[in-house]
């Protein structure tokens, strides 16, 4: 069957997988303005060593106030602030606590809750609706976006926040040729098809040298020091070897929980496009992990994702209609796929790997998500150029 429009999956067709409003024009709930305020302060709070005493201080919100919240915006974006409060309050100090206060606790789950994702910091949050164009009217771009919310703050942290901004931003130009091109495999329609890939070839391209910019402003080992530590998770992380207690929140009764870091394969963009090209990976602990963080994307970019795997006939068309232009541009797909995923390989070794050296505490076995990247990124990467006809 054909797909959604892709505003049902909560994708917008000029902005792709990033928020559709501007979320540093979005005025909190008046019952969170305490909380906009503590968030927004973190910079100034974390150099202090007392992030915890802080925090603490926060009113709790009734829950009532979440649950009467009926602007989207408003509630997405209270979740990016009780998330970075989260983090901070964690990775804040020298050991990790054992618990949660339930002044974040409880709203962060509640905020978590009804927006269907875990409750912990998500790519969601610290990328696609944690950004702002100094110019409303100009494009999200490099030169045009800022971010909203910081944990230090500097420009290593927000040039690499923000290299994922803009190329979710270009993601846009796949995904809203992607239904066109879903339904003209299904009918058979050679140069809708035809005209779609090669549209694709032309975002790959912008994305993949939007990628290329990443060392301008983002020092790796200013990333490993000072931004990387704040986005770790309670999964497989050895300080927190049982988890977080989220205190006073009543479903987890009092056992602690362990979730996932905040991570760039929490994006959508890979393995929508690799369900549309139908490259499928072999079983290993990369592919259970990514099978994983699937629950940690917004529900409506996964029903995306899980329909374009469901509808796709993309491989199958190509291969039963012949057409060497055809054959060629699913190809040259593929291999921007595969250039993308050999510069996150780069970056993987630059940015974490090699700073690991003499590192104590900043493990990089895993990545920020608990990904045993350095062993299978290359196999995934193999594994998808394998699929060339």
């Amino acid at each position: 069957m054909p797909l959604h429009a892709l505003n049902d999956y909560d994708v917008s067709p000029e902005r792709g997988f990033l928020a559709p409003f501007d979320p540093a024009t979005v005025a909190p709930a008046p019952a969170l303005a305490d909380a906009r305020t503590m968030a927004r302060s973190l910079p100034s709070r974390l150099v202090n060593g007392h992030i915890r005493r802080d925090l603490e201080q926060l009113a709790e919100v009734d829950g009532s106030a979440i649950d009467t919240i009926k602007d989207i915006a408003q509630l997405r974006c209270a979740l990016v602030d009780y998330s970075f409060m989260a983090q901070a309050y964690v990775w804040g100090e020298a050991q990790a606590p054992e618990k949660l206060p339930a002044c974040i606790a409880r709203p962060l789950w509640r905020l978590a809750n009804r927006a269907g994702q875990p409750p912990i910091l998500t790519y969601s949050q610290y990328v696609l609706d944690n950004w702002t164009r100094p110019d409303p009217d100009g494009p999200i771009d490099l030169e045009n976006t800022a971010t909203v919310q910081p944990f230090l703050g500097g420009e290593d942290e927000a040039w690499f926040i923000l290299i994922h901004v803009a190329i979710e931003a270009q993601a846009a130009g796949l995904l809203r040729l992607l239904p066109t091109a879903v339904e003209a495999a299904m009918s058979g329609d050679r140069r809708a098809l035809l005209r779609s890939l090669s549209g694709m070839i032309d975002a790959w391209e912008r994305m993949i040298a939007i990628f290329g910019r990443m060392p301008e402003r983002c020092d790796p080992y200013i990333y490993f020091q000072r931004v990387r530590p704040w986005i770790h998770g309670w999964k497989d992380n050895p300080a927190l070897p049982n988890g977080l207690v989220y205190d006073g929140v009543d479903a987890f009764h009092g056992e602690p929980r362990a979730f996932r870091g905040q991570t760039g394969s929490q994006s959508s963009i890979v393995p929508v496009m690799d369900a549309f090209l139908g490259v499928n990976h072999g079983h290993d602990p990369l592919r259970g992990y990514l099978d994983e963080l699937h629950v940690y994307r917004p529900p409506g970019h996964r029903r995306f994702i899980d329909d374009v795997r469901s509808n796709s006939q993309v491989r199958d068309a190509v291969q039963q209609l012949a057409d060497k232009a055809l054959t060629e541009a699913y190809n040259d797909c593929l291999d921007r796929l595969t250039k993308f995923r050999t510069r996150h390989l780069e970056y993987a070794a630059s940015y974490i790997h090699k700073q690991s050296r003499g590192s104590d505490g900043n493990s990089t076995d895993v990545g920020t998500g608990g990904t045993p990247f350095m062993k299978y990124l290359k196999k995934h990467r193999d594994e998808a150029r394998a699929h060339q006809l």
